[in-house]
């Protein structure tokens, strides 16, 4: 499978932004992607860093004019697309969510980000609902995917019930970057445990991992891009500067994961008799 990621520093301008990603997609399908990921909320600057009821303006219905744009986008380019959108359900009701384009546009299937950050800078509680659509793999011409969004990138049991449930690859679409006030040490502690975090559930899955971060200062807020793909062993295939903005297509053997997970039988051996208490949010 070939696979395309645009790390993109972004703007207040939802057009130019879009603008850009669509040039940068294009150039990946002439560079042979079947398959292109983006950043998560792509089409604009990353709003969550306050509370402010007005940037829900930002919000747009699934499916509209949003999508009606990336599914010409996906048409004309003859791919399947993987965007990040930020949804209006209703009225006070929002969600974070993956939309997931076919190669003749259509909607092949969405994701609501399930788990919620609330911290300094990003305080997504306060804009998005948490996903209701479960943890689902969407079927597409390139295969199954695993999609997820960012903070899910932290959580094994997501990335695993993704794979129980067939996912032939767990793609991020992701926004995150460094506190300013942390000192260098730590903030290279932060980058380096997000990368290795993902290439433990590359490994624990024996499926390849695509993380797609966003890039730059936006407002005082400095993601640290660095977008990679994995394999199924958590090999590194290919990794974006921590500053500078990339597009990039990866080839990965779908074959070769068959292989490790043959090599490697994790989900054989999973002694699911003695897992309770997973559910639950502590133990005593």
């Amino acid at each position: 499978m070939k696979i395309g990621l645009i790390q993109q520093h972004n703007t207040d301008n939802r057009d130019d932004n879009r603008r850009r990603l669509a040039e940068k997609i294009d150039k990946l399908a002439k560079g042979g992607a079947e398959l292109v990921v983006l950043q998560e909320l792509h089409d604009s600057l990353y709003f969550c860093k306050t509370e402010d009821v007005d940037k829900c303006d930002l919000a747009v219905d699934i499916p509209g004019e949003a999508t009606e744009y990336y599914a010409e986008v996906a048409r004309r380019n003859n791919v399947v697309l993987v965007t990040s959108l930020f949804e209006r359900r209703a009225a006070g009701l929002y969600h974070n969510t993956a939309v997931v384009f076919e190669r003749n546009g259509e909607i092949a299937g969405t994701y609501r980000k399930m788990h919620i950050p609330d911290d300094p800078g990003y305080y997504e509680k306060f804009y998005f609902t948490p996903g209701d659509l479960g943890f689902r793999p969407i079927d597409t011409s390139v295969g199954r995917l695993g999609v997820l969004v960012c903070w899910d990138q932290w959580y094994p049991e997501a990335a695993r019930l993704m794979a129980l449930r067939g996912a032939e690859v767990l793609i991020y679409p992701t926004a995150i970057g460094w506190d300013t006030n942390d000192t260098t040490d730590e903030q290279r502690r932060q980058r380096e445990a997000w990368v290795t975090v993902q290439r433990g559930h590359a490994v624990a899955n024996g499926l390849p991992v695509v993380a797609c971060n966003r890039v730059g200062d936006e407002e005082g807020v400095p993601f640290w891009g660095s977008s990679f793909v994995a394999g199924p062993q958590g090999e590194l295939l290919m990794q974006a500067s921590e500053r500078e903005e990339a597009e990039f297509v990866v080839d990965v053997d779908m074959k070769r994961c068959e292989q490790v997970r043959r090599w490697w039988p994790f989900l054989r051996d999973r002694r699911i008799d003695a897992y309770d208490g997973l559910d639950r949010r502590f133990l005593d």
